[in-house]
């Protein structure tokens, strides 16, 4: 959760990135620490630490000495705002049997790290545990992108979880740990990471913790077996509150961060005492109700669709979207990103045609406000294109293909290979039925 009061005049929050030893197989590289960190480097601390308030950045890297890494640890621990601490790398074990903690301690692999010389030359997990026992409640978050090698693999394997997070009072643990059957992250950022940058970029208004935990792990593309901290189970017996809702106002300035509806499961009997509730069709489906908050409703879209109940997540995107285009306009930067979860939803559900639209609608209207270089109309092209190709029905990929080419024509720095594959699947989408391979169809 963000620290919204913490006063900006006294204290300081504190980010720490640790970049540990890389994890490889074979001459692949399965996570690349240093890669991480400079990527997350480059998000603002206030982001991060999902406050207002001054803070410093420790980036550690290339690190081979373990006390120099507790130094640092200690220094960010005893700050007195807000901490974020990041570790990712390797995680091994002491194959000798005499680590710290229980049996075979784990122990986050540093630079020059072997497996003779991991008690010497790696930190200790019980450490950084240790360090973190010391912090105010409610002030410290911890987000891991690890890979568990051979000897610490059947360690977190066993009990299913990381040693000891849990059991931290009044801090948030959030993570992914592969295993060394993992596949590599060709040198590149890890997807788990990525996606937690892209979403503190993109959210018009700062998701919570556990909601980009959510949104990262989901939208990762994790390999089978990941162990994810916490997990979806775990998340599912923590109590979420429901936010205040907050009054639409009339014309004017809009305030910042920019409030957005939030769905929440309708209990037996809620007053909202001077606020103003809107209840929308997605009531019928769902036996919820729209409210306007200050939340992202984004996760429990997202959970909707990996449970399944597409109709509802459906449902609830377009109520969402119809309170922004209500508020923003249907040029606005939200409008346009509201069309993008639900072309992504509509993707979850096998709906490439919809999906396709919708990406298509995004791209054209990306273009207009951003032009033809930006990442986002990359993206949304993309998209476009990758739905299109998977929708099998002739006569609605025939629809959507014009406009989807189009779109693609106008982004000269977009891979020419993405643009040659669209042009001949319509040109063969345009040859009648039987006609000779090759021949064309010629329109007056």
């Amino acid at each position: 959760m963000g620290f919204g009061g913490v006063s900006g005049g006294q204290r300081r929050g504190h980010v720490l990135l640790l970049a540990g030893d890389a994890a490889v197989r074979r001459g692949g590289v399965l996570v690349a620490p240093g890669v991480n960190v400079a990527a997350l480097a480059m998000v603002p601390a206030d982001a991060l630490l999902g406050c207002g308030v001054p803070a410093d950045m420790v980036c550690l890297e290339g690190v081979r000495d373990p006390n120099t890494v507790l130094a640092r640890l200690r220094v960010a621990v005893g700050a007195e705002g807000p901490l974020f601490v990041y570790v990712s790398g390797r995680l091994t074990a002491d194959r000798r049997g005499r680590g710290h903690g229980r049996g075979r301690g784990l122990f986050v692999a540093l630079a020059g790290t072997t497996a003779a010389s991991v008690r010497y030359t790696s930190l200790p997990w019980e450490w950084l545990l240790g360090e973190l026992r010391s912090r105010t409640a409610g002030e410290t978050t911890v987000v891991v992108d690890l890979v568990a090698d051979k000897a610490a693999w059947p360690l977190v394997e066993e009990t299913g979880t990381l040693p000891g997070l849990a059991g931290l009072t009044g801090v948030e643990a959030f993570g992914v740990v592969g295993g060394p059957g993992a596949p590599g992250a060709v040198g590149g950022v890890s997807a788990y990471t990525r996606q937690w940058i892209d979403q503190l970029r993109r959210a018009p208004v700062r998701p919570s913790n556990v909601e980009l935990h959510v949104l990262a792990a989901g939208s990762a593309g994790l390999a089978p077996g990941t162990l994810v901290v916490p997990s979806a189970r775990e998340l599912e017996t923590r109590s979420v509150p429901v936010p205040v809702p907050v009054p639409v106002l009339g014309p004017g300035p809009a305030p910042a961060p920019v409030p957005v509806p939030v769905f929440v499961p309708a209990p037996e009997s809620v007053a909202f005492a001077g606020t103003t509730r809107v209840v929308e069709a997605a009531d019928a489906v769902t036996g919820a109700v729209a409210v306007v908050g200050t939340e992202d409703p984004r996760a429990r879209l997202h959970a909707l669709a990996v449970g399944g109940r597409h109709t509802e997540a459906d449902a609830l995107a377009r109520a969402w979207e119809r309170w922004v285009v209500e508020r923003s306009g249907h040029a606005s930067a939200e409008a346009v990103q509201c069309g993008e979860i639900r072309a992504d939803l509509a993707r979850m559900a096998g709906d490439f045609a919809s999906a396709t639209r919708l990406w298509t609608a995004a791209g054209q209207a990306r273009l207009a406000s951003q032009g033809p270089d930006a990442a986002e109309v990359q993206d949304a092209a993309a998209g476009a294109l990758y739905c299109w190709t998977q929708l099998k029905d002739r006569a609605g990929a025939l629809e959507l293909g014009p406009a989807l080419v189009g779109l693609l024509r106008a982004l000269p720095s977009l891979d020419p290979d993405r643009l040659r594959l669209a042009e001949r699947r319509l040109e063969t989408l345009r040859t009648p039925a039987g006609a000779p391979h090759g021949s064309r169809v010629v329109r007056s």
